[in-house]
């Protein structure tokens, strides 16, 4: 009977750690990190228009317009940053990448 109950503990502490490293929604990023190395990256992007637009906004841009989501998943559009206009995009990570 002992045996049982111990088996039975440890199947349950190990089945709780592997619920706890579970998650089904993606990390948020913060507001200034800087951008992954080969942004913008194509990918089903769940960000809307506002909230790309926030998003820049967040990260020193301004009269950001034009924004439309290309075929890859990508916001394009147009910002000002430091006082120049810039071509700004926002993937689906809410990586920000300006040419």
């Amino acid at each position: 009977m002992r045996n049982v109950l111990l088996a039975s503990l440890c199947c349950a502490f190990i089945s709780t750690a592997a619920v706890a490293q579970t998650s089904t929604t993606a990390p948020t990023p913060s507001p200034n990190a800087p951008a992954d190395a080969n942004a913008p990256l194509p990918g089903a992007n769940s960000f809307t228009e506002g909230q790309a637009k926030s998003r820049l906004e967040a990260n020193g841009y301004s009269n950001v317009s034009e924004l439309k989501k290309d075929d890859k998943g990508v916001w394009k559009g147009k910002a000002t940053h430091s006082g120049t206009q810039v071509t700004v995009s926002v993937d689906y990570r809410g990586n920000i990448t300006r040419n």
